[in-house]
């Protein structure tokens, strides 16, 4: 009976705080429409004020314990199409060729066949489209983590007399701070729209299909203020995207090891609640920029465990790997592009400046990608080449059990070693030192060089002495 009792008041409850929300939404509790889109991250324009609204009324008048993530496709379609421009049928034949002539050179530079598909030529707006999914599945755990410890200190921090109505509208919440962190998404996943150059621009594959992917208008901004040819750098971008697609139809385990392991670490970060207590303590509704900045920047994540340093490592090692192979694969393919040293030193510099990668995991999971173990990478990747050739160079990424390790990337030579087996003299010789350890283990005396099978019966005594009986003292 008492269970029946308590569900009348805690529908109140929760119609009490959707009217509430209703009233601060539409200006009456003092909220400024167009800064509450300023801390979503949204321009300060009435349609992102409006599509914000329309956006949080959708989530308050929905049960789902989920974020709908709609709002973050229509907003990052939004942004990339406000200065996008269409692919020329002069472009599109231009790169068609160049990829065609770029899959004739990664023929002779690694052992990866040819993709089934033929690569795609997108606009801003199509991309955001095709890897929002990929986003969306990097991103969530984060979100909810958020959603979460925002609802748990508001209800921490509020009056006694709102308690039960917090308490009764946690789902509300949580889907009112889920919407709010997908338009914030749909905002930086547009962003990164003007920014890459390619599908695998951002280290791992994004498109569901696995299909390589140029876009045209970011290769165009790529080479504008580079004194290259820009035949050269469309053949160099055309490679580098064909090398990464390969490599990751062939390795089938790496892409959902990779993603894996992203989101696994993204279910282990931890809200910072004293930060968030701090920021609603003192939160000022006129005025959100300070909430907008904690969210971009990661301030209200929690330092990393040990556990997840240590899956960062691993994670920052694989994707070291994959980008030092496509460097070298493409390096290789490229040999006859007289102006092909300065694009790649152009790509590296890019990186090391913090490129697309690095800024979007950074503000929606908490995680640097930058590759920083990059060059070691490749160059043990030129190393292996050099030494057992490119088919024994590809045949390790057959399985995730036999690719190289941090510990390689130190030092090659080990693994070299391996490959060429250049131990193997090293291992017969322990084997032989293994066996003769473990018969001395089970009592058993060796022979001693140049004696028969049987050992002496003592030591100093010759072998005239009868069997029969003990030497005498």
């Amino acid at each position: 009976m008492a269970d029946r009792d308590d569900e009348p008041g805690d529908k109140n409850s929760e119609e009490e705080f959707r009217e509430l929300l209703r009233n601060l939404l539409s200006g009456g509790g003092g909220i400024d429409p167009t800064q509450l889109a300023g801390a979503a991250g949204l321009p300060n324009d009435p349609a992102s004020v409006a599509a914000l609204f329309s956006q949080l009324q959708q989530a308050m008048n929905t049960a789902d314990d989920g974020i709908d993530w709609s709002a973050a496709l229509r907003q990052g379609e939004q942004r990339a199409a406000s200065a996008q421009v269409q692919v020329t049928d002069e472009e599109r034949a231009r790169l068609d060729q160049a990829l065609q002539v770029a899959s004739l050179w990664l023929d002779e530079a690694v052992e990866f066949g040819r993709l089934p598909d033929s690569p795609e030529l997108l606009t801003r707006r199509g991309w955001v489209a095709a890897t929002m999914p990929i986003w969306t599945q990097l991103a969530e755990p984060v979100a909810l983590s958020i959603a979460d410890a925002l609802t748990r200190v508001m209800r921490e921090q509020a009056p006694e007399e709102m308690q039960s109505m917090i308490a009764g509208a946690s789902k509300l919440m949580r889907g009112i701070g889920g919407a709010m962190f997908a338009m914030q998404l749909g905002q930086v996943v547009g962003q990164l729209a003007s920014e890459v150059v390619s599908g695998g621009d951002v280290g791992i594959p994004l498109q569901a299909d696995g299909r390589a992917a140029l876009i045209p208008q970011n290769v165009a901004e790529f080479g504008a203020d580079l004194d290259i040819p820009s035949t050269e750098i469309e053949l160099y971008l055309a490679v580098r995207e064909l090398a990464h697609a390969r490599l990751f139809r062939h390795a089938r385990w790496l892409r959902l090891n990779l993603i894996s392991a992203i989101t696994a670490y993204a279910r282990g970060i931890e809200i910072d609640t004293e930060r968030l207590e701090r920021l609603a303590d003192g939160f000022d509704p006129s005025n959100t920029e300070e909430l907008r900045r904690a969210v971009e920047s990661g301030a209200l994540i929690s330092a990393k465990s040990e556990a997840q340093q240590d899956a960062l490592d691993r994670l920052e090692t694989l994707l070291a790997l994959i980008e030092g192979w496509v460097d070298q694969a493409t390096a290789d393919a490229t040999s006859r592009l007289p102006k092909s040293d300065a694009i790649a030193e152009t790509i590296r510099r890019r990186r090391a400046t913090g490129g697309p990668a690095e800024s979007a995991f950074a503000t929606l999971v908490g995680l640097e990608l930058r590759p920083r173990r990059m060059r070691e990478a490749a160059a043990m990747w030129r190393a292996v080449t050099d030494a057992v050739g490119i088919e024994q160079r590809d045949a390790l990424w057959a399985h995730p059990d036999i690719l190289p390790t941090s510990e390689d990337l130190d030092d090659p030579s080990r693994l070299i070693a391996r490959l060429t087996g250049a131990e193997s003299a090293t291992t017969e010789a322990d084997d032989e030192f293994d066996q003769a350890l473990e018969a001395l283990l089970r009592g058993e005396t060796p022979a001693a060089p140049g004696e028969g099978g049987d050992a002496p019966g003592a030591s100093g005594e010759t072998g005239d002495e009868p069997d029969d009986g003990p030497s005498p003292v």
